[in-house]
């Protein structure tokens, strides 16, 4: 004997949640479309949500977008899925996101910091906003046209194109770092610089440059490779192979260069950091898992990710984006002491 199959229950509607709320659905709307403040009360507010939490009531986004125009969708662009720093930027960006029934898609280049394809037949059809890290600039060629509001991610604040800027403080970064070296001693450094022409590489670079020079003596050298291990530890190679004196300090743009030049320094036959101390940037889980553990910036991923919901969220609702620099710090760990003795 078979049994009947039991229809679904109905959907919640928003006229549910106001029983629930007892309140009309005007404000179940300004509510669940985050745009209560001024308007309703906090307590208001929050028994809205409890009971459209408690009943499991989704809004009906589709018919949300035909009414308003807005698919509540941003699209986060960003170089490479395999870079931790833009796995915790997307995890920031879609706490934000859902906070305020956003969605968001992650679209990495396809080369790293190449170009890439629209993702989207019709990107103005399907997105509401793009957030971008400038070093996946490239990537953002064929949505320039789409004329969409556009956050950029550590990019330059003078730029044009960008509705919101979201920065952090690099050049304070290789500010501490470059002094925690020079206050250990260290006066001929060598600059593993990465090969990828960004603003936030170039901002390093010159916060280091300007550092350097201010103490009488230094000497400052310059090398680059692909941020890629391997391409690291090679061109660390080369360094330690040139004719003249050791270098005693590798100061590293990412901590993946950085992992390159430890490897190096090990394959001369020296010792970090009793021979020559090596730092990296970004804080990556790398940082903790060679030996020693890599002295270097702390970057606050996850808050990028934040800030950067946040401003497009502002740009939207006509809102002026906060623009102020995220702050970093210096961790010292087990790859930087003072220089051997001459």
């Amino acid at each position: 004997m078979s049994s009947a199959r039991q229809p679904a229950p109905p959907r919640p509607t928003s006229r549910d949640v106001a029983r629930a709320a007892g309140v009309s659905q005007a404000t179940v709307s300004l509510v669940l479309g985050d745009k209560w403040r001024g308007r309703v009360s906090a307590p208001t507010a929050e028994r809205v949500r409890d009971s459209a939490r408690d009943l499991g009531y989704r809004p009906n986004f589709a018919a949300r977008s035909l009414r308003t125009g807005r698919t509540r969708t941003a699209l986060l662009v960003v170089p490479a899925l395999t870079n931790e720093f833009f796995a915790r930027v997307h995890t920031g960006a879609a706490a934000v996101a859902a906070e305020h029934d956003f969605g968001v898609v992650l679209y990495p280049s396809p080369d790293g910091t190449g170009p890439a394809r629209d993702p989207f037949a019709s990107a103005r059809a399907a997105l509401d906003g793009v957030i971008a890290s400038s070093m996946a600039t490239d990537a953002l060629g064929a949505l320039r046209g789409a004329d969409l509001p556009l956050v950029m991610l550590d990019s330059d604040p003078d730029g044009h194109g960008a509705a919101a800027h979201v920065n952090l403080d690099i050049a304070d970064g290789m500010r501490q770092v470059t002094g925690h070296l020079l206050d250990l001693g260290h006066r001929r450094i060598v600059h593993l610089a990465s090969a990828v022409d960004t603003w936030t590489f170039t901002v390093r670079a010159r916060a280091l440059r300007e550092t350097v020079s201010a103490v009488p003596g230094t000497v400052l050298r310059t090398v680059t490779a692909p941020l890629d291990v391997r391409a690291a530890r090679e061109a660390a190679e080369t360094v330690l192979r040139s004719p003249g004196p050791l270098p005693t300090a590798i100061v590293c743009d990412d901590d993946i260069l950085a992992a390159g030049a430890c490897k190096a320094v090990r394959r001369r036959g020296l010792r970090v950091p009793d021979d020559i101390s090596v730092t990296g940037f970004d804080d990556l889980a790398l940082a903790t898992a060679v030996e020693p553990e890599l002295t270097t910036v702390c970057l606050p991923a996850e808050q990028v990710g934040e800030r950067g919901m946040t401003a497009l969220l502002d740009v939207l609702a006509g809102r002026p984006a906060d623009h102020r620099d995220l702050p970093v710090r210096l961790t010292v760990r087990g790859s930087t002491a003072p220089p051997p003795a001459s």
